[in-house]
């Protein structure tokens, strides 16, 4: 049984014609072209008039000439990506709804050391971290925060230009990789045990928690070939049990919401092997909607097949 409420509507009229926009060109295109596929093949199955538009450019170019009514978003990453603000604030001006958060929850959201200073100022639960400028000592950072440490962009996703450092040895090869992408680096306090992440919908009510996903990848951890390529890595849904399942579903609400996210997204987090405690990584805005996806799986879970999950969230944008 579904733990949201009926969708709204049932007549595909109601959302005019429907841009999906994807691709674009960020370090993330081809996972986002993947994952407009299988939105466009949802929404016109449950008879949507969607098209497939792809990048800024283009849309810029269809919502200047009145082309369409809304826009599902699932552009992934910055720089022509759709998770940072810029088409966010393109479609606001143009006056097109469109799902997903709006223009602050989407540029909070993709800037991971912003993010942390908000989960961190209301007493969310967030791995300690040192943000990293070009010139900064790396070795005294990680001897701040005490190896293991992570080290990635602080504005990228699909665990692009993420490394795991166990020894000091490591750190610059780590740094050098994080640093082809644009934006501040982060070094993160890495917490070893499990890798968690909780999809949320919002309806009527507001927002909602799926059931979080347990994530065992055959290698050592979660990287791009786990997510993307792989086929041996398990999805364990619900990933907990009981009071803490309740639990880590109100926590990834209250990070989504202290965000200013909005619609939709995934809240990734880890559990401390040895205390047991939870820890906020990220927000998602645009999560993937792949055949190896994580929302779609957590909405299975739910009862929420991917075609009236890809309705929901084009309902949130009526």
């Amino acid at each position: 049984m579904s733990l949201l409420a009926p969708p709204r509507h049932t007549d595909p009229a109601v959302f005019g014609r429907v841009a999906v926009l994807m691709g674009g060109s960020s370090s993330e295109r081809e996972v986002s072209l993947d994952s407009g596929a299988g939105v466009l093949a949802a929404l016109r199955a449950r008879g949507v008039d969607a098209q497939a538009v792809d990048g800024i450019p283009a849309l810029a170019k269809a919502l200047a000439g009145g082309d369409f009514d809304r826009v599902f978003n699932i552009l992934h990453g910055q720089h022509g990506g759709g998770e940072d603000g810029v088409v966010q604030g393109l479609m606001d001006a143009f006056g097109v709804p469109y799902t997903g958060s709006g223009v602050l929850g989407s540029a909070l959201a993709m800037d991971k050391i912003r993010t942390k200073q908000v989960w961190l100022a209301l007493g969310l639960p967030t791995p300690g971290y040192v943000r990293l400028r070009k010139g900064d000592d790396v070795h005294a950072a990680a001897r701040k925060l005490g190896l293991p440490v992570i080290v990635k962009p602080s504005q990228e996703g699909s665990s692009v230009g993420v490394s795991r450092v166990f020894d000091e040895a490591d750190l610059d090869a780590a740094v050098e990789l994080a640093a082809r992408y644009p934006g501040e680096l982060l070094m993160e306090r890495m917490i070893e045990g499990d890798e968690l992440t909780v999809g949320v919908i919002v309806d009527a009510a507001g927002p909602h928690a799926l059931p979080s996903i347990r994530i065992v990848p055959k290698g050592a951890w979660y990287d791009y070939h786990a997510k993307y390529v792989a086929e041996d890595t398990q999805y364990l849904c619900p990933g907990l049990q009981g009071e803490d399942e309740a639990r880590i579903g109100r926590l990834s609400v209250e990070a989504f919401v202290a965000a200013g996210c909005a619609g939709w997204g995934r809240v990734d987090l880890m559990r401390d092997r040895d205390s047991g405690d939870v820890f906020l990584l990220e927000v998602n805005t645009a999560p993937g909607m792949t055949t190896h996806s994580l929302v779609p799986k957590a909405a299975a879970q739910a009862g929420i097949g991917m075609e009236e999950l890809c309705w929901r969230i084009l309902e949130t944008a009526l």
